[in-house]
């Protein structure tokens, strides 16, 4: 797929995004759900070779293929090593799934309800490197915690400024404002952000087009507006730390989102498994999150 076939993939495609980028600061978390303790390794060099090897059972697991799976988000360090003997990037667009990365370097402190990306003062050499390996886009978090109009315009003029300069690289934009599901303002967080967003993408010149990847809305269809609007190529619904039954009801709920799941997506999966129960497991899983990121339910009110 060169990137004309990739933009056409995440456009059109039947399927979902997995999000296989899990940082250091969570990458503990990761594998303790994986079934590796964190006095089965020492330092962080042990510690990332051993999520790496995690997601090059997954890549290479028959299961996990661009049938269902359109894309990948992986973390810095798991586009820079191989799969297969192969960059993976290469690894992922062999077996029909588009390469993404996670570009963001964590969370400021909270300030007026949202937690702002920190400074990524080396983000146009990473782009370079990211583009020459083969990779279509990138992922960039941050999080709205309070329904504060001050704090969330800031968090998205944030997001359209890094997107701006993933555009300038070549590569397309994934913008990740993330609600957090747990805020006692979710709803109103959901309505002020969407508005937000949509006087950007309105702004917008050029022929340009971003990606979103929102937390699913309380209300099901808020973002209608935004999964139809010109400049955006797809939106997709993080987990959030819903479980993956749970996650899957909501976004299935939701006309024209597709999954971008991480937690959800590989909750179920466990280091001693053999390569059968691994692939079977995964699969499962896959098929699950497909069918609520291509068959909508109707929602009643």
């Amino acid at each position: 797929m060169n990137f004309t076939g990739m933009t056409a993939k995440i456009a059109e495609g039947n399927g979902f995004i997995a999000a296989l980028d899990q940082s250091g600061g969570s990458t503990p978390k990761a594998l303790k759900g994986y079934g590796i303790e964190e006095d089965a390794y020492s330092g962080d060099e042990e510690m990332f070779g051993l999520i790496h090897a995690m997601r090059s059972r997954i890549i290479t697991s028959p299961s996990f293929n661009g049938d269902k799976v359109i894309g990948a988000i992986l973390f810095e360090r798991t586009m820079d090593g191989q799969v297969d003997g192969k960059p993976t990037p290469q690894a992922l667009i062999e077996r029909g799934v588009v390469p993404f990365i996670k570009i963001d370097k964590g969370l400021e402190a909270e300030e007026n309800g949202v937690q702002l990306m920190k400074p990524m003062p080396e983000l146009d050499a990473l782009l370079a490197r990211a583009k020459a390996l083969g990779v279509f886009g990138t992922k960039e978090r941050s999080v709205v915690n309070l329904a504060n109009a001050q704090g969330i315009a800031a968090i998205v003029a944030q997001q359209f400024e890094v997107g701006r300069q993933v555009l300038a690289a070549g590569l397309m934009p994934i913008l990740e404002p993330e609600v957090n599901i747990k805020s006692p303002e979710r709803a109103q967080a959901d309505a002020i952000l969407r508005d937000e967003i949509l006087k950007h993408l309105d702004a917008m010149t050029g022929d340009d087009k971003v990606m979103l990847k929102l937390s699913i809305p309380a209300q099901p269809g808020l973002f209608d507006a935004l999964v139809d609007h010109p400049r955006v190529l797809r939106v997709v619904a993080l987990s959030g730390g819903f479980k993956r039954p749970e996650a899957c009801a909501e976004l299935a709920k939701n006309r024209g989102m597709i999954a971008s799941f991480s937690r959800a997506l590989l909750e179920d999966l466990r280091h001693g498994m053999t390569d059968a129960e691994f692939d079977a497991s995964l699969g499962a899983a896959i098929d699950e999150i497909h069918a609520a990121s291509t068959a909508k339910v109707p929602v009643t009110a």
